[in-house]
């Protein structure tokens, strides 16, 4: 198929790979699911360390269950992300390692304190549903598919977070101070998690135009504050005074786009910002840590290649 057969037939669900794609989509669906997975894979990396710092053991069973689930999302994106034919699955692990491998703006922050994880498990993770389950009507079968089991799990962690964000919100003064100092810090943040506006955006239009995306990063952020200013307002938090947000005549909200700091954002997308790099840092060290295993079993294989399997005394 050429590009316009690809974008008269595009719809959800509409492709696999069976498809004889051009290979703009299989570029463009490429880089868009392995910036999920990406994402999926840094998020766990900035939540992990709280397991140990969790109030309570079921807290800690809690976050530990997210963090393995936030793993599998990686997983499940990389493989469908390795069916376009365009990278496989180490080579995108590699690109992450070395700082190539672009992810989520919330992602390449620090994260000190416990009244901090609300800012992502509540914020970020609602933000992330709303624009996961437009993604069950991706034109590339494999990520739809992928998203029936993210989008599920997805709506548990929201939950989890909204469960922190409740004992903080009722617990001791300073508890309330400091759930409103972490939303201060990550607010702006939050809300730039949709990317850039649609006027800045670089690959939206030919995502939409075959199908990949059914929603516009202003349309996703829009209907996130709409949902999500209330249910602030719900736990006593104050919004704060900038970036700007707007109640219209109908009740809807609107954010002031010029208030955010699109500069650090769009430095952040090219992976030159220090948190950014310590949280990448991180990963590579992880990776470099287990690599005698992987070299062990590389070896292994290749010494056992093609020997019969030992019968058990």
């Amino acid at each position: 198929m050429d590009v316009d057969e690809v974008n008269e037939r595009a719809g959800p669900r509409e492709f696999g790979p069976h498809d004889d794609l051009p290979r703009e989509y299989r570029e463009a669906a490429t880089r868009m699911i392995q910036f999920h997975a990406n994402s999926e894979i840094m998020g766990a990396y900035l939540e992990k360390p709280f397991i140990r710092q969790a109030p309570s053991l079921d807290r800690k069973l809690a976050l530990s269950a997210k963090v393995q689930d936030e793993i599998g999302h990686g997983q499940l994106l990389y493989r469908a992300a390795e069916s376009l034919g365009v990278k496989t699955r180490d080579e995108m692990l590699t690109e992450l390692a070395e700082g190539e491998g672009k992810f989520l703006n919330c992602f390449h922050y620090e994260m000190d304190e416990w009244w901090e994880t609300p800012m992502i498990a509540f914020f970020v993770d609602g933000a992330a549903m709303r624009r996961q389950a437009t993604l069950k009507r991706t034109s590339w079968e494999p990520y739809a598919h992928a998203m029936d089991k993210i989008c599920f799990e997805e709506g548990f962690h929201v939950k989890h977070g909204e469960d922190i964000m409740k004992e903080l919100a009722t617990g001791s003064k300073k508890e309330r101070e400091k759930l409103q100092e972490a939303f201060d810090e990550w607010w702006p943040r939050i809300i730039q998690f949709f990317g850039p506006t649609d006027d800045q955006s670089t690959h939206h239009d030919f995502a939409a135009d075959v199908g990949l995306k059914t929603m516009t990063n202003d349309d996703l952020r829009n209907a996130f504050i709409d949902a999500y200013v209330p249910k602030a307002k719900k736990y006593g938090l104050e919004i704060p005074d900038e970036p700007r947000i707007r109640e219209r005549d109908d009740g809807t909200y609107e954010v002031v786009e010029d208030d955010l700091d699109w500069s650090e954002f769009f430095a952040i997308a090219k992976n030159d910002y220090d948190p950014g790099k310590e949280q990448i840092g991180g990963r590579r060290r992880a990776q470099e840590a287990v690599e005698w295993v992987r070299e062990a079993l590389d070896d292994h294989e290749t010494r056992t290649r093609g020997r019969e399997p030992q019968a058990a005394d």
